[in-house]
């Protein structure tokens, strides 16, 4: 059962999510903006819902939405990547972009996550799923890591196209940023190279694929490599996937961290084990950690990082530490 509350949140995403659906395109539009504002500010405001919990015709609507969510995200990333390529210095007019100022927020927030679980700045980074707008890359290497090479990953030679157009003009940029067109699951050795492995949203739709990529990561990513993945937390999840612990398998789960304010993602942190761990040892471990069910971890605000609104989910092993 979920609360009133609750049933008009999901009435009006269900609202919403008929809208969207019967749109012609999905193209940036005065009323494909109009329709997508009004479901973030929706799903924003922090709340109580789990989305696991809804009947299966509400299931199917929130996976058909979240696609919907994706393809709608990567022609608006295209529109503006295409007006900034046109300028002589792309990166001096990032902020047109109407997100751009979120991307700052998020870059600082995954920084400091990083600066916690890691001992030396990274040589290397993979993200993966960086698209034709790849700000994370461009917002952490510009601002946080300065001698990082990025390594980013796409499926579509275009999205890279435009990304690397960029950066190519960039003296600095242009050299610690390499763009690599490949699915990731026919990427193997070479994932061994890299500190760490930034995973982007919308690789992954829906839970079976998510997790498909999550076990070829874990079977090829360095013993110790980080493994940064993006989430969703409440009504949020209706705009991407969600990344429980127990989904992380061959990696010991180090945290999630919830923003509350505009910054939609949750950041999820784990760490691949340093050595083979069998199934069962794992699953011996998952249930030491996490008593209840896979997504129930003890929540308390964190001050070692100042980011406004935000709740951070430890596990019980490293608050006890």
């Amino acid at each position: 059962m979920i609360c009133q509350e609750e049933q008009l949140l999901v009435e009006k995403v269900c609202e919403l999510y008929e809208q969207i659906s019967s749109l012609e395109s999905l193209k940036p539009s005065k009323n494909v903006d109009m329709l997508f504002t009004q479901l973030v500010l929706t799903c924003m405001p922090p709340s109580p819902i789990d989305v696991s919990n809804l009947n299966k015709n509400v299931q199917e609507i929130r996976s058909k939405l979240i696609r919907l969510c994706g393809v709608a995200e990567g022609h608006l990333e295209s529109h503006y990547s295409t007006i900034l390529g046109s300028y002589d210095n792309p990166l001096d007019h990032l902020h047109i972009f109407p997100y751009y100022n979120n991307y700052l927020k998020l870059g600082l927030l995954e920084f400091n996550i990083l600066n916690q679980h890691i001992t030396n700045v990274p040589n290397k980074i993979a993200f993966v799923g960086s698209g034709p707008l790849p700000f994370t890359s461009i917002v952490l290497a510009s601002n946080h890591l300065l001698s990082t090479t990025f390594h980013n990953y796409d499926i579509d030679h275009l999205a890279n196209s435009y990304a690397q157009n960029l950066v190519i003009r960039d003296p600095d940029l242009s050299k610690r940023m390499v763009f690599h067109t490949n699915d990731i699951l026919d990427v193997s050795n070479e994932l061994e190279e890299y500190e760490v492995v930034c995973l982007a949203a919308l690789v992954g739709m829906d839970k079976e694929s998510k997790n498909h990529v999550i076990d070829h990561l874990a079977k090829y990513m360095a013993p110790g490599a980080i493994l940064m993945l993006r989430s969703a937390h409440g009504a949020r999840a209706f705009l991407y996937p969600v990344v429980e612990p127990c989904d992380l398998k061959g990696f010991e789960f180090l945290s999630v961290f919830h923003p509350m304010d505009e910054v939609i993602n949750s950041v999820v942190i784990a760490r691949k084990y340093p050595m083979p761990i069998s199934s069962s040892l794992e699953q011996d471990i998952g249930s030491m950690i996490l008593p209840h069910k896979c997504s129930e971890v003890q929540v308390f605000n964190n001050p070692l990082i100042n980011h406004g609104n935000m709740i951070e989910e430890l596990t019980v092993e490293e608050q006890h530490s």
